[in-house]
C-alpha cells in the first residue's frame, strides 16, 4: 500500500569547513576474512555504519551501538507529531443508506455485496487491493467490539468518521459476507453474473417502440448497452460500436463479433440449495437437475435477449443504410460504365453500327491494298518486257557489226 509522510524537519545545510572522509587507497578496507577476501563496497548503510566505526567510535561496536540508539530515539521525538497519511485509494467512504444498514445476513444471496463494502462506483472493476482497503475500513466502523479511536500522535483515514458506539452485529455479518464472496474468483464471477446493478439495467433496455421514436439517439444508447455486455465477454478486447463516420470493414467486424458473442456469464447464484437435515439422495439429485435445467434455460434466455439487441441495432444503424446506398451508387454507376472516371457504355445499336463502320472501312482498305498489289505487279511486269527488249537489241546490233 503506498503511503505519504510529512516530515516538520528540513534538512541542515552543510558546514563550510566540512570535508567527506577520504576513504583507504587499500584495496581492502579492512582485515581479510578468514573464510577468504570480502571487500566493502563505499555504498549503502554498512559503509557508512564502517566510516562512523573507523572514524568516530575507534572500531568501538558497542560505542557505536550506543550512537545508534540515541540517534534513533532523536529522530523518533523529532518526527513524534508527523502525520502519516495512507493512500486509500478512494474507496470505502460510501455513504451508508439506512435500508443498507438493515440487512438480514441470512438473506445474503439478496445482498449488494460490492454496496456493502462502499464499492459501489467500481462494481465489477474494482481489484484486488481495493477490495481489501474497503472492507478494512468497513471493519474499523461496524465491528461489534471494536472501539476506533485516534491518538494524539497517529491519524488514519481508516478512522476518519467513524462512530465509535457501533453495535451493528447483523451488518458486521453482511460485511464478512461481501468479503469473502468479493475475494473469491469462483463466488464473485457468479455474482458478477447477476449483479442487482446490471440486473435493473437489463429491465431498462430499449424497445423496438422507442428505438423507432424520433428523439432516439442512436449511438449514445447502444453504445452504453454494448459497453456493458462486454464485461461478459471470453475475448477481450471488446470492438466498440463506434461512430457515424466508420468504414464498411469496421462495422462488418463488430456486428460479427456480436454475432458470434463468446459470453462466460453463468446463473449458479440462483441455484435453490438442499433443505437443511435432508439426508435424503433422491432430494439432492432432484434440486441439482432442477438447478442444471433452470441455469440452462436463464443461459438460452440471455443468448436470445443480446442477439435481440444486436439484430435491433443491425436494423436502425444508420451507417447500414448508408453503405448500402454507396454500394447501390456503385452499381449503378457500373453498369452506366462511369467506373473510374471511363468513358460511358455504349449501346447494342451504337456497338453495331460501328462494327459496320469497322468493316466497310476494312473492306476498302482490302480493296486499295489489292489494287496496289496490281499496279506493283503490272509495273514489275512492264519493267522486265522493257529489260528484254532491251537486251535484244543489244544482241542484234552485235550480230549486225562486221567482224
Amino acid at each position: 500500500m503506498a503511503a505519504t509522510q510529512i516530515l516538520s524537519i528540513s534538512a541542515p545545510a552543510v558546514p563550510d569547513n566540512y570535508s567527506p572522509p577520504t576513504p583507504s587507497t587499500s584495496a581492502r578496507i579492512s582485515q581479510p576474512h578468514p573464510a577468504g577476501h570480502r571487500s566493502l563496497l563505499p555504498i549503502g548503510r554498512a559503509y557508512l555504519n564502517h566510516l562512523r566505526l573507523s572514524l568516530h567510535h575507534s572500531h568501538s561496536f558497542s560505542s557505536l551501538d550506543k550512537h545508534l540508539d540515541a540517534e534513533r530515539e532523536r529522530l523518533g521525538k523529532l518526527h513524534e507529531n508527523d502525520i502519516v497519511i495512507e493512500d486509500d485509494l478512494g474507496v470505502g467512504d460510501e455513504e451508508e443508506a439506512p435500508e443498507l444498514l438493515e440487512l438480514d445476513p441470512k438473506e445474503w444471496k439478496k445482498q449488494d455485496h460490492y454496496a456493502v463494502l462502499g464499492l459501489s462506483h467500481l462494481r465489477y472493476k474494482a481489484n484486488a487491493d481495493q477490495i481489501k482497503i474497503a472492507h478494512r475500513k468497513k471493519v474499523l466502523k461496524h465491528h461489534p467490539d471494536k472501539k476506533a479511536g485516534t491518538n494524539s500522535h497517529t491519524e488514519s483515514v481508516y478512522l476518519a468518521g467513524v462512530n465509535q458506539n457501533t453495535n451493528d452485529d447483523a451488518f458486521f455479518k453482511c460485511i464478512q459476507k461481501a468479503h469473502e464472496i468479493l475475494t473469491n474468483a469462483e463466488r464473485r464471477r457468479q455474482f458478477d453474473s447477476v449483479d442487482p446493478v446490471f440486473v435493473e439495467f437489463e429491465e431498462e433496455l430499449p424497445t423496438a417502440t422507442e428505438i423507432k421514436s424520433k428523439n432516439f439517439d442512436f449511438f449514445k444508447t447502444f453504445t452504453h448497452v454494448f459497453e456493458l455486455y462486454a464485461r461478459f465477454s471470453k475475448v477481450q478486447p471488446v470492438p466498440g460500436l463506434g461512430d457515424i463516420d466508420a468504414t464498411k470493414e469496421e462495422v462488418e467486424s463488430f456486428y460479427d463479433f456480436w454475432y458470434n458473442f463468446d459470453s462466460w456469464r453463468s446463473f449458479e447464484w440462483y441455484d435453490k440449495e438442499v433443505n437443511e437435515g435432508s439426508d435424503n439422495r433422491d432430494d439432492k439429485r432432484y434440486t441439482e437437475k432442477k438447478n442444471k435445467s433452470e441455469r440452462a434455460r436463464r443461459k438460452k434466455e440471455d443468448i436470445a435477449k443480446l442477439r435481440n439487441l444486436v439484430d435491433m441495432s443491425l436494423g436502425i444503424d444508420p451507417r447500414i443504410k448508408r453503405i448500402k446506398q454507396q454500394e447501390k451508387e456503385a452499381r449503378d454507376a457500373k453498369k452506366r460504365g462511369v467506373v473510374n472516371g471511363g468513358p460511358p457504355k455504349k449501346t447494342k445499336a451504337q456497338e453495331e453500327e460501328e462494327k459496320k463502320k469497322a468493316e466497310a472501312e476494312a473492306k476498302v482498305r482490302e480493296e486499295a491494298e489489292s489494287a496496289a498489289r496490281a499496279e506493283a505487279k503490272r509495273q514489275k511486269t512492264a519493267a522486265a518486257n522493257a529489260a528484254k527488249k532491251a537486251r535484244r537489241q543489244q544482241r542484234a546490233v552485235e550480230e549486225g557489226a562486221p567482224s
